[in-house]
Order: structure tokens, then C-alpha cells, then sequence
């Protein structure tokens, strides 16, 4: 009995509270209400911003003929980008046009295009192939010493393999040119041992070997030459 006299107590008081704040409870519920409207709207607008940007880069690609002029394409890409910033799509063309500008030897601009993309998406989808490409541009710009720190930050900073494995071959070109042979045969083996089966892993065995032949002294006392497997079978 008590217990229920206890509860009748309790909702006369939470009707009188409610009678008397009335005016505050009802703008609470309508300024909840819009919050969840735009909430709404908002991830809808992001959807749709999706769905345009992907209609607009797959548009872009597939109207555009094998022969057509490079730089008009990464002029292309960037639009794209410019215009649907922070989407997955404008994400992708904004590296596409980049790469696209250095097929192109654009080397300076292909590397500050990565380096937005660095800046502006840092943690992004494509982040370790943005750091790859700023490192790339460098070293086709000659730039030997910030290209090899380039390539390490990648070696150093992401796990993607295939992207760790082409910033080691990159910076054994480089040790091999500044003659720190053992280095550079050091990052051709490791790239040819995990890439067995295509043309960068047999590409960097051949030139382990060649570092090799040319400095035998290189390996270690006790140790015999490490065989490759060189075929481009997949």
C-alpha cells in the first residue's frame, strides 16, 4: 500500500513539473526534432554526393578514348576532385590525377597533387599510395635526397605491402647510385623474396644479383648467393 501511495506521490509531482514547464518541454522536443531532421538530411545530401561524385568519375572514364591527351584527363580528375571534396570518388580522382600527371612528366605538379591529397585526407583511404607518389615525383625530379626520405617515411609509416614493397625498390635504385651496394641488395632481396611471381620481384632479383656479381664481398662470410625465382608467370 505504501509502495503504491509512493508512486501516486511521484506522478502527481512529474504532472505538476510537466504542467509547469510545458512551454520549455515542447521547444526541448521540437529542437530535438529538427536536430534529427537535419541529422537526416545531412547523411542523405552525403549519400547523394556519393552517388554523383562516383556518376561523374565513372563517366569521365569511360568517355575518355585510349588516345586521348593526358593532361586534359588530370585536368578531368581534378575537377572531379574539386567539386566533390571529401567524397570516396573525388578521393579517387584526385589521385588518378595525380598519377596521371606524372605518366605525363608533371613530375612537380603529380607530387603536389599527392601532397593535397596528404594534407587534406591525412589517415585517408589512399594515403600510402599519395606518400608513395610524392616520393616517386621527387626522384623523377632528381631530387635524390628528399625522394629516398620519402620513400622511407613509406617503408616506415604504412603496412600496405605492395605499396612498402615498390618505396623499398625505389630506394635501392637510389642506395645503388649513392654505391651503398649492401643497402641496395639488401631492399632488392627483401622486394624480391615477397614479390616472387612478377615483374618488380624479378626485376629486383636481377639487379640483387647483378649487385653481386659486380661486388661479391658484399655477402656475408659463410653465406652462399640467394637463388630468385625470375619467371613473370603469375
Amino acid at each position: 500500500m505504501q509502495s503504491q501511495d509512493t508512486a501516486t506521490l511521484y506522478f502527481f509531482k512529474a504532472w505538476s513539473w510537466a504542467e509547469s514547464n510545458a512551454k520549455r518541454i515542447a521547444v526541448g522536443a521540437a529542437i530535438a526534432a529538427i536536430a534529427a531532421v537535419l541529422i537526416c538530411y545531412y547523411f542523405w545530401q552525403q549519400n547523394q554526393t556519393e552517388i554523383t561524385a562516383g556518376e561523374s568519375l565513372t563517366q569521365l572514364v569511360v568517355s575518355t578514348p585510349p588516345n586521348s591527351d593526358p593532361g586534359q584527363l588530370a585536368t578531368g580528375y581534378l575537377k572531379i576532385a574539386a567539386d566533390y571534396p571529401g567524397s570516396q570518388a573525388g578521393d579517387r580522382a584526385l589521385i588518378l590525377g595525380a598519377a596521371t600527371l606524372f605518366t605525363n612528366g608533371q613530375y612537380a605538379q603529380a607530387q603536389a597533387q599527392f601532397q593535397k591529397y596528404l594534407d587534406t585526407r591525412p589517415g585517408g583511404a589512399f594515403s600510402a599510395q599519395a606518400a608513395l607518389g610524392v616520393a616517386t615525383s621527387l626522384d623523377a625530379q632528381g631530387k635524390t635526397d628528399p625522394a629516398a626520405q620519402a620513400y622511407q617515411r613509406v617503408i616506415s609509416a604504412f603496412p600496405d605491402a605492395n605499396v612498402v614493397d615498390a618505396a623499398k625498390f625505389g630506394l635501392a635504385k637510389i642506395d645503388e647510385q649513392r654505391g651503398k651496394v649492401m643497402d641496395a641488395e639488401k631492399f632488392y632481396q627483401d622486394v624480391a623474396r615477397d614479390n616472387p611471381n612478377n615483374l618488380l620481384g624479378s626485376e629486383a632479383a636481377f639487379r640483387a644479383m647483378q649487385l653481386r656479381a659486380k661486388s661479391p664481398t658484399t655477402a656475408p662470410p659463410g653465406t652462399s648467393p640467394t637463388s630468385f625465382n625470375l619467371s613473370t608467370q603469375p
